[in-house]
């Protein structure tokens, strides 16, 4: 039985009341989401606002409103969590900002959705070597959700080096300041991470 067919029948079980569904099926998508909100929230952000709790907040809310979800695969209902996601974190960010009284740096909800759909999209490329084509692109949304499963059981530092250099785009040299390392070894460590991690998803398949 494939994944797909797997979340698809979770998704009916839900539908059919059974609270035990319901619970694994969000539970999946919990390092998914906390990846994506660390991705989006930014360093004065995040030094106010924890993206655990983001997570939370949104799980909670797709509990809530799940009679709102009309579809019935699994590319469907990320796409749902992450519009749920995207009014959380765009709902902290002007709760921030009013606070700070720094318009400037407000963004709006669509910035924050295309933004949520980036990250995603680099965490299912993360262990591609070329441009995939549709099929493969498909594939690749949906290995996200996998990868970062995987990516919670590396070692922090791995797990760490990987989030900043891919997810925010730092520099080696950003990333060591972070880090109290050389931007050699943390050139060093992205590599042993990008190995672990790929040895970890040899595993699980």
């Amino acid at each position: 039985m494939s994944a797909e067919i797997a979340i698809s029948e979770l998704i009916q079980r839900c539908r059919q009341g059974e609270q035990a569904a319901r619970e694994q099926l969000f539970q999946r998508y919990r390092h998914y989401l906390w990846l994506l909100a660390q991705a989006q929230l930014g360093r004065a952000l995040r030094a106010k606002c924890d993206p655990s709790d983001l997570v939370q907040q949104t799980l909670l809310e797709a509990h809530r409103d799940f009679a709102d979800f009309a579809g019935n695969q699994e590319p469907e209902l990320l796409a749902w969590l992450r519009q749920i996601l995207a009014h959380n974190l765009f709902n902290a960010a002007r709760h921030y900002h009013t606070q700070q009284r720094d318009a400037a740096r407000e963004i709006s909800l669509d910035q924050l959705r295309a933004g949520l759909e980036h990250s995603s999209a680099v965490l299912g490329r993360m262990l591609a070597t070329d441009t995939p084509g549709p099929s493969q692109a498909a594939a690749q949304r949906e290995a996200a959700v996998r990868v970062a499963d995987v990516l919670a059981r590396l070692p922090e530092d791995y797990r760490t080096v990987l989030v900043l250099r891919v997810f925010e785009g730092l520099s080696a040299e950003e990333v060591a300041q972070r880090m109290n390392r050389s931007s050699g070894a943390v050139r060093m460590l992205q590599l042993r991470a990008l190995t672990a991690l790929r040895a970890e998803m040899k595993n699980d398949e």
